[in-house]
């Protein structure tokens, strides 16, 4: 379950965080840094405001990678009853020292260690930070200007630090000025958190108030199960075989036959792909038209919660094509065609790909595959497909 973080500048903003029903609290001063620190009596604030409703988290601040400040800052803000404190990992300095220096404190609060995607983000600390008992890991941005985090790391990059924590035992969260259409893309990731300010303040930038109504309309892009939210509930690792032939069905009295379109036509990819000992050596070019027809909704598309969005189509074929060589077209055909057919509008996917680098022209073949629905009634599934890994058969 993939849970959204809110970060507020002050205990105001925290009541409407809760009210608005974000997963964690996070107390941050917007306007004083990538991870600005508010003032310990700001935290408390905070702290009381939530009244325990949910978790609250605070950052240290954007601080010299020197252990004994580090080490200080955060002990102060262990002392304010938060349950999370954010520690902003920055190049250079005694970072790894920094890290090891608060494996102490890990007993008394969850400690999550912050990294940024546009300061050349170091996989290896990952490592590091299991190894000091830290609850949890982030991919952030340190410059909040126009560029997102997906705008310095495409989702194969990113889904390789989500598993990467959750093979170590912590916790993957992702931040970065995200944006609505973001959310949906990040969702196939699997993360644990995703964190939102700027999403969060309507027109009026980070540094303005968050406003509830754009809180509210993060929280209905992000799985609630505690509220029985409509959305993608992300599978770890997707059995593709299974996914295929599940019977998957919206509700047929809300809406008719009518469908429409969304399609990906000449997305050209290197995949490592062939039965050919030959064809294990490098990988080879390969084009993929993908056309989906989903069921029409009963009013005009207003905001991401009415689409399926093409980037869905696009960063989930880069993971499937990114994961491992596929032996023939006809599975990577199918696993493509599964990955639309996870979500619960779709009606139809039409799948053509082909190989580019065999000879002249272009090889390949052209799937149709359709959701089945029950006779007897049919039921929801929300599904979303991860970790691009071929299922092993039973031993």
């Amino acid at each position: 379950m993939t849970r959204f973080l809110a970060s507020v500048a002050n205990a105001d903003e925290a009541r409407i965080a809760c009210e608005q029903g974000a997963d964690i609290v996070d107390a941050k001063d917007p306007t004083a840094g990538a991870l600005g620190a508010l003032k310990l009596d700001a935290v408390r604030a905070v702290v009381a405001a939530v009244a325990g409703k949910t978790p609250v988290s605070a950052v240290a601040g954007d601080l010299p990678m020197e252990p004994e400040v580090i080490f200080s800052a955060v002990n102060a803000l262990a002392s304010t009853g938060v349950s999370y404190v954010k520690i902003g990992l920055f190049p250079g300095g005694k970072r790894e020292a920094c890290i090891r220096e608060l494996a102490p404190l890990a007993s008394s609060v969850k400690l999550v260690g912050v990294m940024f995607a546009d300061l050349g983000f170091d996989p290896a600390l990952v490592t590091v930070i299991a190894q000091a008992g830290f609850a949890g890991a982030m991919i952030d941005t340190a410059n909040k200007g126009d560029k997102r985090l997906l705008d310095h790391m495409d989702p194969s990059s990113l889904i390789g630090f989500v598993d990467s924590c959750h093979a170590r035992g912590l916790l993957a969260g992702l931040a970065g000025s995200l944006e609505l259409p973001d959310i949906p893309r990040l969702l196939l990731l699997s993360p644990d958190l995703l964190g939102f300010r700027g999403a969060l303040c309507g027109t009026g930038g980070r540094s303005g108030r968050i406003d509830p109504q754009a809180v509210g309309k993060v929280r209905e892009l992000i799985p609630d199960e505690r509220r029985g939210s409509p959305g993608a509930v992300i599978a770890s690792k997707a059995d593709y075989r299974l996914l295929a032939a599940q019977c998957f069905s919206a509700d047929p009295r809300k809406n008719s036959d009518a469908t429409d379109c969304i399609f990906v036509h000449d997305f050209v990819l290197p995949v490592r792909i062939g039965a050919y000992s030959r064809e294990r050596r490098k990988p080879q070019r390969v084009r993929f038209n993908v056309d989906v027809d989903l069921r029409r909704l009963a009013h005009v598309p207003e905001d991401m919660r009415d689409v399926v969005s093409y980037d869905i189509l696009t960063d989930g074929i880069a993971m499937i094509a990114a994961a491992e060589h596929i032996a023939l077209i006809e599975m990577l055909a199918e696993r493509v065609a599964a990955l639309a057919l996870a979500y619960p509008r779709v009606a139809r996917v039409t799948v053509r790909v082909e190989k580019l680098d065999i000879r002249p022209g272009s090889v390949g073949v052209e799937i149709t595959r359709e959701r089945a629905v029950e006779a007897s009634g049919a039921h929801q599934l929300f599904l979303g497909p991860v970790g691009w890994s071929e299922p092993k058969p039973a031993s």
